[in-house]
């Protein structure tokens, strides 16, 4: 009885490190997948933080063309419906990016619409997945995108307005509340709850007023 009691024991040793062998490579597995996702969720913010420093550096930069339209009868219409937004906003993309070790591909996509400018990034991170069990990793860098939108936040009306029945001067236009609109002071409604005035020709720091006139945020690609 007792040789047959080695034998099995003999026998069951190699499932044993079969099976310790299996874990081991498992474990590996999962440390691998997980390296892969906090490359990947890296990546992901980088691309947050570029898109959202691109969509701020164009806000701090419209400023001059912005109060310059109020100057102008139908001024405002004619910035939304024309205004462009390119260049040194994506330079700043690229540096906050860099700042989270990734960089900006293929530039920066802008989109405008009335009211509202959209800009896409995507960045893919210096760093690789490593080493791991999985072949390819050693070299595999993550991508990721985002896209942030400048969105204007406010309906406007000219602060000094016509009397009732006043034919509005010739070349002047409607605001957006369908009244005429003509240079000088405007009056601001933002979001409901935020009310202000603005004159074109001695407006307050343009920092404090785009932060009240437009939202910057992160939305879905």
């Amino acid at each position: 009885m007792r040789p047959r009691q080695r034998s099995d024991a003999g026998q069951a040793f190699p499932i044993y490190i079969v099976m310790v062998a299996g874990l081991l490579f498992l474990a590996f597995a999962f440390f691998a997948v997980g390296k892969a996702s906090a490359t990947r969720n890296g990546a992901q913010g980088a691309a947050d933080a570029a898109a959202l420093a691109a969509a701020q550096q164009a806000r701090d930069e419209i400023g001059p063309a912005f109060l310059g339209a109020m100057l102008l009868p139908g001024g405002l219409n004619d910035f939304f419906g024309n205004h462009y937004i390119s260049g040194e906003p994506c330079a700043q993309a690229q540096r906050l990016a860099a700042s989270n070790n990734a960089d900006v591909i293929g530039g920066c996509g802008w989109r405008s619409r009335f009211q509202s400018d959209e800009v896409s990034v995507r960045v893919e991170t210096r760093n690789t997945v490593g080493d791991t069990v999985i072949p390819g990793t050693e070299s595999r860098h993550a991508t990721a995108s985002a896209t942030a939108v400048i969105e204007f936040r406010c309906s406007w009306k000219a602060a000094e307005e016509p009397g009732e029945g006043a034919e509005p001067p010739p070349g002047d236009e409607e605001g957006e509340d369908g009244k005429p609109e003509s240079p000088g002071p405007f009056t601001f409604d933002c979001d409901g709850r935020d009310r202000f005035e603005i004159d074109p020709l001695h407006p307050d720091l343009w920092e404090e007023l785009s932060e009240a006139l437009f939202a910057v945020h992160l939305t879905d690609d």
